[in-house]
């Protein structure tokens, strides 16, 4: 299938969910059934990944939850519904734990004590209880903004409208689902698509009267907002949440260590066809709230939680090509193009190979028949090969020892493991390489980066086919007239494309670093370094003076980054780019905060390992009063924090320069200050 193609089925199914959004949400009519909407996303997600020049503002990669419908009053959550991250496997699991633990500063051996919470796939709600009275009920919205939709939720007898308990909280958010039984949609299943879009469109009536004919229930597991609340672990507020009056879900368990929680895990999947209403997974949450609120969250999601999905969807399919893809870092990852089959109400077409020595280990070929399994949002990837059907003349695959540039590849060698990497790459060519620079052009224009409005991945595409672009400047240099003459182009649309390109001239010193497409300088570590430097004519003049080692004293900046950095500079395209790009551009040197927390112009360092806390943990409490953390010792220091077995050299030149010397109990002090 070529890319026009694909671009027409993509946007044709993007059209479709517009559509469905607008009858679900808005007008509260579905059509179609809840699995098939989640198929369609899924598709689209799936496209996505497969074919990067692929981008929608309408895609659900890029809209969580939805706007709050016209049709209620918009509310605030007073603290925002997040949404989870996803697990598919026990290591998904051990990994998640092991964070944990890497984040506390304990050892793995610290078995975690988890509430393991069955996943009602129902409609959320937020219900905020002042003095014992129900007094208004959101739906989930954005995670930000929900519908206030109390007269509606009102009409569901498990929700208490009055609660007189004495110890139940002054002022209190308290969050569940709203779903109906599989034996009550049986009864009224002629009106709705599947249950919960049952429960979705009853819950938007314009009338109560409407919802109330509806026999919605009601589970509570969670709370937003409190005031007064007693409980300190999670296993006590749901027993707290039945005292209260609230429904909780009867296979709720407190559980301890991965392999118990697979266990559960096994045994709740066998018992899905017998429960009464529908669950995807099992939600996992740390059960001790101080161990939350010392975990805190990334992003849009807690790291303290996780939804372990149930089994993926597995088929089976014939190998008919395996094509090599190079990504904006050079890495080469081999696609299997397979004959299309339906997984889980997707069609799949494509299948990752992850790496030449996976292919070697399962010994991988074109026309062998596979076994691909797909698990939600994860690429489809090939599992294992029915060597039984192998055809007798066939060939082992022999992965490329070139770029499809031309360009001898290479295997990186890790001084840690002391292993070569998996990944085989075409070297850090940038845009020497026509693979890389076009993927790195993509990277140049993304949300993260410059995101000029109406220039994504499929211009990019577009534009480098008519070899419009070949490098980041030759966007700002473009050649308006030939593609006014274009077929979808005309006045109009080119000066609005002129109009976003002119307007990103202006752009931010950390956004310029990241949109660069630097190997291994993530937005976070642009940050760091626009930070830290200030003044992005330092960033650009960093080969010529030599001071790319500086960069080390910034605390998450280390030898792989530098490394990278070095190898970035090294490269002639690569000083071509940055040098015209400060012609062209305005970018803004950093501002100076005035910061007010206690520890305000203070810088910290640290050695040595913490006691029953992480160096992030520790790191993060010293920003958020305003300090500042460097990695090596300095004259700008003012305190060294030291831990378990510090580094007598750093101790040294601390006491060298007389800095002040303090231990984790002088940093506690220092903390409760701040309190």
């Amino acid at each position: 299938m070529d890319k026009n193609k694909i671009k027409r089925k993509y946007n044709e199914k993007i059209r479709n969910l517009v559509k469905l959004n607008k009858y679900y949400y808005d007008l509260s009519k579905p059509l179609v059934n809840d699995h098939e909407y989640d198929q369609i996303k899924e598709e689209i997600l799936s496209l996505e990944k497969k074919y990067i020049f692929l981008e929608s503002e309408n895609s659900p990669s890029k809209i969580v939850g939805f706007k709050p419908s016209k049709t209620f009053k918009k509310v605030s959550h007073r603290v925002p519904m997040l949404s989870l991250s996803n697990a598919f496997s026990e290591e998904d699991l051990i990994n998640f734990e092991k964070k944990i633990n890497n984040f506390l500063g304990q050892k793995s051996s610290n078995q975690l004590e988890y509430s393991a919470e069955p996943k009602i796939d129902g409609i959320s709600a937020s219900l905020t209880y002042q003095k014992g009275k129900f007094v208004m009920g959101l739906s989930r919205g954005d995670g930000k903004e929900g519908e206030d939709i109390t007269q509606n939720l009102k009409t569901i007898n498990d929700i208490p409208k009055e609660i007189l308990i004495k110890d139940f909280p002054t002022d209190i958010d308290v969050r569940g689902e709203v779903f109906i039984g599989n034996k009550d949609f049986e009864k009224i299943k002629d009106k709705f698509a599947n249950p919960r879009n049952a429960a979705s469109g009853s819950l938007r009536q314009k009338n109560p009267n409407d919802t109330k004919k509806i026999p919605l229930k009601f589970i509570a597991y969670t709370f937003g907002y409190e005031k007064g609340m007693k409980a300190k672990k999670q296993n006590e507020y749901l027993k707290k949440l039945e005292e209260w009056g609230f429904k909780t879900n009867p296979f709720n368990k407190t559980l301890q260590g991965v392999q118990n929680l697979m266990t559960n895990y096994y045994e709740l999947e066998k018992k899905r066809g017998e429960i009464d209403f529908d669950i995807d997974g099992i939600v996992y949450k740390i059960d001790n709230f101080d161990l939350q609120k010392r975990l805190g969250n990334v992003a849009n999601s807690p790291r303290w939680a996780i939804a372990h999905k149930f089994s993926a969807n597995k088929g089976v399919s014939k190998i008919l090509n395996i094509d090599i893809q190079v990504g904006r870092t050079g890495a080469l990852t081999p696609v299997a193009k397979i004959n299309p089959i339906n997984i889980g109400g997707v069609v799949v077409s494509n299948a990752t190979l992850h790496n030449e020595d996976e292919i070697i280990r399962k010994d991988i070929r074109i026309n062998d028949t596979v076994v691909v399994e797909r698990a939600g949002d994860v690429i489809p990837h090939v599992v294992s090969v029915d060597t039984k059907k192998r055809r007798k003349e066939s060939k082992k695959f022999i992965f490329p020892k070139k770029c499809p540039c031309g360009y001898e590849t290479i295997k990186e060698y890790n001084k840690i493991t002391k292993k070569f990497d998996a990944v085989r790459r075409c070297p850090d060519r940038g845009f020497d390489c026509d693979r890389m620079a076009k993927e790195r052009l993509k990277h140049f224009v993304s949300k993260e980066g410059f995101n000029i409005e109406g220039f994504g991945k499929k211009i990019v595409e577009n534009f480098w086919d008519l070899k419009l672009i070949r490098l980041p400047q030759d966007i700002f240099n473009l050649n308006y007239k030939k593609i006014e003459s274009l077929d979808g182009w005309g006045k109009q649309s080119v000066a609005n494309l002129r109009y976003s390109i002119d307007e990103k001239k202006n752009i931010s010193f950390e956004k310029f670093v990241y949109a660069l497409g630097i190997r291994h300088i993530g937005f976070e570590n642009a940050k760091l370094i626009a930070k830290t430097l200030k003044n992005p004519e330092k960033f650009l003049n960093l080969s010529k003076e030599n001071k790319i080692d500086d960069l080390l004293n910034i605390d998450g900046i280390g030898e792989t980054q530098i490394t990278s950095l070095k190898k970035f500079f090294s490269n002639k395209t690569n000083l071509k780019v940055i040098q015209d790009l400060q012609k062209i551009l305005n970018i803004k040197k950093i501002k100076e905060n005035k910061n007010d927390g206690v520890f305000s112009e203070k810088i910290f360092m640290f050695t040595g390992k913490l006691t029953g806390m992480s160096r992030a943990e520790a790191k993060s409490l010293i920003e958020k009063n305003s300090g500042t953390i460097i990695s090596n010792v300095s004259k700008k220091l003012d305190y060294l924090i030291i831990g378990e077995k510090p580094t007598k050299r750093k101790i040294e030149a601390a006491k060298e320069l007389k800095i002040k010397i303090i231990d984790q109990s002088g940093l506690n002090k220092l903390l409760d200050k701040s309190s």
